[in-house]
């Protein structure tokens, strides 16, 4: 934690001198070395600590180095802002980890316990089953699938029926529920074996009529995510090597498919440097989002006191619809498209720094807490909890999770199949 005050106080200096490079490089290294520290030593390859300090100092990095016309000298406010959003984390997961007795990241997985048998196979085709139903319900109310449309840059935006459509994205579960399956059924029939594996495909065909890139990306952390905190062994090299080719494959296409030249691209971006598409691209999802952050911190006039981070509820409950005012606040952007946020950004809508210094202690200390459980004997479905907090922690610089309903949706459909394979049931 010192090296990260020490490099965060040369970044605010460098970037008072307008030598917004080494700004961030200072946090960029930051980033590295407490990633570095947390991952010494034996333990789980996922540890969420590690994963928040890599992706959220080095993100923070990334846009102190302001590559974009778009960017501007940040607040002092934000400046602290950040500051205390990982510092509290950070010292939340320290002081529980003293408190425990320091062996969390000395001590390794713990043995799975067994699930009813047959019932997860039962879980995966259902939710299968239950996305298509509701992906082909939207296609027909809807008439279009976003896929087959040219010259309309935001048809995936448009394509959902509320409510119906967190049935849709649900697939993002079912590669990592699968991977749960193939370890705890190891003597399941053929049948069975290759039913699960057009599951599996076709999880990710949906993303791809829905012009989705954020849902194939989260499917695909998901899984790897939940092979990677299963530990049986390690995975063969052309395996990750030949998924990720996959991947990148698919988003580029549906990088084109979403009409999106270049041109119209780096109109938005506004770069000061001619840079590929494939680096300007990630650089502005990332960096830009804190730049988000200082627009609210600066221009913001009135606190919302819950009601921004309270949407999951308002959301599923339909309380949406009796009451519009409660999703009537204005969001604070640098540029009307670019509308992703970083994990912080209701916290302070909300309720100012206070809100962020008591979410992000909070995010601390669920982290620890799944971190401790995973150390234990556990059910193999803890893993799908534990990759999507590793996810959301990891995507910490792209949006604020915890305020989207889909998330909670998530988290309560993996409750519910956790439920359902229970032996004592």
């Amino acid at each position: 934690m010192l090296v990260f005050t020490i490099c965060y106080a040369a970044a605010v200096l460098f970037s008072r001198v307008s030598l917004y490079v080494p700004s961030g490089l200072c946090l960029v290294f930051a980033a590295a070395v407490l990633f570095c520290r947390d991952m010494r030593g034996p333990g789980l390859p996922v540890r969420l600590r590690a994963l928040f300090s890599l992706c959220f100092v080095g993100g923070e990095g990334l846009s102190c180095m302001k590559l974009s016309r778009l960017q501007t000298d940040w607040e002092g406010l934000t400046w602290a802002v950040l500051y205390l959003a990982f510092a509290i984390f950070w010292l939340t997961f320290e002081l529980l980890k003293q408190k425990a007795g320091g062996t969390v990241s000395r001590s390794v997985s713990g043995r799975l316990k067994e699930l009813k048998r047959g019932r997860l196979f039962l879980a995966v085709m259902g939710i299968c089953a239950i996305s298509w139903a509701s992906f082909f319900t939207e296609a027909a109310v809807l008439g279009y699938v976003p896929l087959f449309l040219r010259g309309v840059p935001h048809a995936y935006s448009w394509f959902h029926i509320s409510g119906l459509h967190y049935f849709t994205v649900s697939c993002a579960l079912i590669p990592a529920l699968a991977i749960v399956w193939f370890e705890t059924e190891r003597g399941a029939s053929h049948i069975r074996k290759t039913a699960v594996l057009l599951a599996v495909v076709s999880s990710f065909l949906i993303p791809v009529l829905c012009v989705s890139r954020s849902q194939m990306i989260l499917a695909a952390m998901l899984a790897g995510f939940t092979v990677l905190t299963l530990d049986r062994g390690e995975v063969p090299v052309w395996a990750g090597v030949s998924a990720g080719a996959g991947l990148l494959l698919l988003y580029i296409l549906l990088t084109v498919a979403r009409s999106h030249s270049i041109e119209y691209l780096n109109g938005i971006f506004e770069m000061k440097f001619r840079l590929p598409i494939f680096i300007s691209q990630p650089y502005i999802y990332i960096s830009n989002n804190y730049d988000n952050l200082n627009c609210l911190i600066r221009d913001l006039t009135a606190h919302t006191f819950g009601v921004r981070m309270l949407f999951p509820v308002w959301a599923l409950t339909g309380l949406k619809f009796l009451f519009p005012s409660l999703t009537a606040s204005q969001l604070y952007l640098t540029k009307e498209e670019l509308t992703t946020l970083t994990l912080f950004y209701d916290a302070y809508y909300d309720f100012g720094t206070v809100g962020v210094v008591l979410f992000s202690a909070a995010l601390g200390a669920v982290s620890f807490a799944l971190e401790s459980r995973m150390r234990e004997k556990h059910s193999p479905l803890l893993n799908v909890f534990y990759a999507q907090m590793a996810a959301y922690l990891t995507l910490s610089f792209f949006t604020t999770w915890f305020s989207i309903p889909a998330t909670w949706f998530y988290l309560a459909e993996t409750a519910a199949v956790w439920l359902f394979c229970r032996t004592d049931l």
